[in-house]
């Protein structure tokens, strides 16, 4: 399912609330995530999962092409763990 379809549904099952309103709380529930995880914190949705960030230290990673070393600096990267409910509907 792509971000379009998400909206697309959520409109379809609340006639009441137009396509525009519908993309505007996606795009503000989105957001918040992302900004919560740019600050360090953690993003927890009961009975769906956990999103965080995790540290990747530096390394020496190579060019595909060329298989030249190439530095790769640390960075922070999004991890999911999914929660419970999740996993076990996944795997009834």
């Amino acid at each position: 399912m792509i971000r379009s379809e998400l909206v697309q549904k959520i409109a379809n099952e609340n006639s009441d609330l137009r396509v525009e309103e519908v993309e505007r709380i996606v795009d503000t529930f989105f957001d918040s995530i992302v900004d919560q995880l740019a600050t360090g914190g953690r993003v927890e949705l009961r009975g769906f999962g956990a999103f965080s960030t995790r540290a990747r230290e530096s390394r020496t990673g190579r060019n595909p092409r060329t298989g030249a070393a190439v530095e790769v600096k640390a960075k922070k990267v999004p991890y999911f763990k999914p929660g419970k409910e999740m996993r076990e509907r996944l795997n009834s």
